[in-house]
């Protein structure tokens, strides 16, 4: 059997459940099993490499102990293993002693449950659901990286699951930008808003045909940085990097945008830094003070630009993933943050995604911005990221593809203007109040010479896009 047809399976038990509501409880209720199952195969590792190992967690907790049906009618099942779970396991967990000497390794039990929750009310069911779990054998190297393309499928279901699906960017995505910033061993790495780790395990791919000693995988792990604010997406994070060998994963349960700006030193700095902020949310005056004056906007993802300014090393090199409204606005603090975003980096690329590339999450247009920590920006280069023959726009059933990115991997170190491809100066970028939505000089003379009827059409066609701009701009009411 399949693992998919496993996941399946599992969805199909706790579909039946009366305590598990939607998509992102049910797979809330799967990984916080699935961290444990895996933890405690990561633990039989550490025990047979290290004599003096011990568990953090009591013996009882372990999911060897509780969780393996042996057949012999000792299982815990219905109303006990329920009251096992909500009475022993659960307040044991999150209460778990813990201070600056625990191992991260160790510690990163605690930080999963803390804000975890079980959401199964039926024990045989959920009894069901850990014995389907049980078939795989995560000792076994074939059947955990088989289970790694699983887990990314279990993400992807995330973008049907409401707000939730803010969490996950589309791998083709993630794995163009880390290929176009070329992340090395030794280089520090990060992504403050990292969701379910999408950008971190990208970036550990990209780096696997670097590492060739123990030590690099250990570089590598120790560098490789991650915050994440809301528990389901951390408790995903840190789940995908154990399964990606990652025994102590770098990622923080905190709100990057909390502290002061200006308490940042040198040491707290990347080289590399990666990430699909969150956007169309408002922060409360309390976050807002934590940056400069000028700087200080209610929209979350123009924050987020102007932290990666604060933490990001001379040299350093960026990618960054923001809506259209961050481009086009030409007032208060966007309008600041993009002044010395140009003024103190070179943002060299702006990539334009079409619509669809978050479907069914939002429609609403987003662009991939490249800068670095070089020189003042002296000129942009846009490129316009072209559909598919046959799309109109990208939906859940016609997703973006990896291969789809091969026409600006071929233009990427080769530079010139096409019909997809043109650049703007510095001095056009301030004489525009520094709008960065420059259209496409091709298709501006194209749609100078439309018909009336077509007129008509592409109005029509804009009523829904308008809709998405008026949701970016309630972001800036408080400006």
């Amino acid at each position: 059997m399949s693992i998919e047809t496993l996941v399946k399976r599992i969805q199909n038990i706790m579909r039946q459940d009366a305590g598990v509501d939607g998509d992102a409880q049910r797979i809330s209720q799967l990984v916080w099993m699935l961290f444990l199952k895996v933890y405690d195969a990561k633990e039989e590792f550490w025990e047979f490499d290290e004599d003096d190992f011990k568990s953090i967690m009591p013996e009882e907790c372990r999911w060897r102990n509780w969780a393996i049906d042996d057949k012999d009618g000792e299982a815990l099942t219905g109303d006990d293993l329920l009251d096992f779970v909500n009475s022993k396991l659960f307040p044991t967990l999150k209460e778990l002693e813990i201070d600056a000497f625990t191992e991260k390794r160790k510690a990163i039990v605690k930080y999963v449950f803390e804000d975890a929750n079980n959401y199964m009310k039926n024990g045989t069911l959920l009894r069901q659901v850990i014995n389907v779990l049980n078939e795989v054998d995560f000792t076994e190297n074939e059947e955990r990286h088989a289970f790694n393309d699983i887990y990314e499928n279990i993400l992807k279901d995330l973008q049907s699951a409401g707000s939730s699906g803010e969490f996950y960017t589309p791998r083709p995505v993630t794995e163009f930008m880390v290929e176009v910033l070329k992340p090395k061993v030794g280089e520090r790495i990060a992504d403050f808003a990292c969701g379910t780790g999408g950008f971190l395990t990208s970036t550990l791919d990209y780096l696997d045909a670097q590492i060739s000693t123990p030590q690099d995988i250990e570089t590598v792990q120790t560098n490789l940085f991650g915050i994440e604010k809301k528990p389901l997406p951390y408790l995903l994070a840190i789940t995908n990097m154990i399964l990606h060998d990652v025994d102590a994963p770098n990622i923080l349960h905190d709100n990057s945008l909390a502290k002061n700006v200006r308490d940042y030193k040198e040491e707290d700095k990347f080289d590399v830094i990666i990430m699909n902020p969150p956007y169309g949310g408002t922060e409360e005056e309390s976050i807002k003070v934590n940056f400069p004056v000028s700087m200080q906007s209610s929209e979350t993802a123009d924050l987020f630009v102007a932290l990666i300014m604060f933490r990001l090393r001379r040299n350093g090199r960026v990618g960054v993933i923001l809506p259209e409204g961050f481009l086009f606005s030409t007032e208060g603090a966007k309008k600041a943050i993009k002044e010395r975003l140009l003024s103190e980096c070179n943002l060299h690329t702006i990539v334009r995604l079409p619509e669809g590339v978050f479907s069914p999450y939002t429609d609403i247009k987003t662009n991939l911005l490249f800068f670095d920590k070089t020189q003042p920006t002296k000129e942009v280069w846009y490129y316009e990221h072209q559909l598919p023959n046959g799309y109109k726009k990208y939906t859940k059933t016609k997703p973006i593809k990896r291969d789809e990115f091969k026409s600006e991997l071929e233009w990427w170190n080769n530079r010139k203007e096409n019909d997809y491809a043109w650049k703007v100066s510095i001095e056009e970028i301030k004489d525009n109040h520094y709008n960065l939505n420059a259209k496409n000089p091709i298709k501006k003379v194209e749609e100078e010479n439309l018909t009336l009827d077509e007129i008509f059409n592409e109005l029509e066609g804009n009523f829904e896009k308008c809709s998405n701009i008026l949701s970016v701009l309630r972001g800036e009411m408080n400006d």
